[in-house]
């Protein structure tokens, strides 16, 4: 068993394929079949994973590992999630402007004025566009989104993100809510 220090989620083992232990393999990577290039895979727990075999079931990875000879050992699998190391992921294949989602997880959150917003603890991805959650401390997470208007700057060696604290949604622009909240011209039909 072995433990990581700074693991990454790769991908989450789904429900069992056929009878030879086969899985559905949800994979994080940028080509699903590439999972099989990082090596061992680990759970939580520590256990160790090997792929034998991995082919392309359309919308998941169907994988076989090392050890898992029957469905009911595939089916014990079904919801764990499988990590490598961070220093696993290749770098060299980034170009500038590129980085992995786990290397903002820490960064300190400024605005050009060097308000200081808090730390990023994590990023989802919930179908409408990446979100960065922040927290600082004695202050509850808030989500700010991750786009360009929003996150100007990001500097992995000095741990820190610049941000527009408006296009952020951190803080107000002053202009009146059209739909009355704050005391303002009420919505039609009477409605707050």
């Amino acid at each position: 068993m072995s433990k990581l220090d700074n693991p990454i989620l790769m991908a989450v083992i789904g429900a069992a394929q056929g009878l030879r232990g086969e899985v559905r393999v949800k994979s994080f990577t940028e080509d699903m079949l590439g999972l099989a290039d990082y090596g061992f895979l680990y759970s939580v727990d520590g256990r160790k994973f090997e792929i034998l075999e991995i082919r392309d079931g359309k919308t998941v990875a169907i994988v076989r590992f090392r050890g898992i000879n029957d469905r009911n050992a595939a089916e014990a699998l079904n919801g764990l999630e499988l990590f490598v190391d961070r220093d696993a992921l290749p770098d060299d294949d980034l170009d500038d402007d590129e980085f992995y989602y786990a290397d903002l997880e820490g960064l300190d959150v400024y605005d050009a004025e060097n308000n200081h917003y808090g730390a990023v603890t994590a990023v989802y991805d919930f179908g409408a566009g990446d979100l960065l959650e922040l927290k600082g401390p004695g202050k509850r997470p808030v989500l700010i989104p991750f786009t360009e208007a929003a996150v100007l700057e990001i500097d992995l060696e000095g741990g820190r993100l610049l941000v527009d604290p408006i296009a952020a949604g951190l803080k107000d622009d002053g202009e009146p809510d059209p739909y009355g909240a704050g005391g303002g011209t009420p919505r039609p039909n009477g409605q707050r």
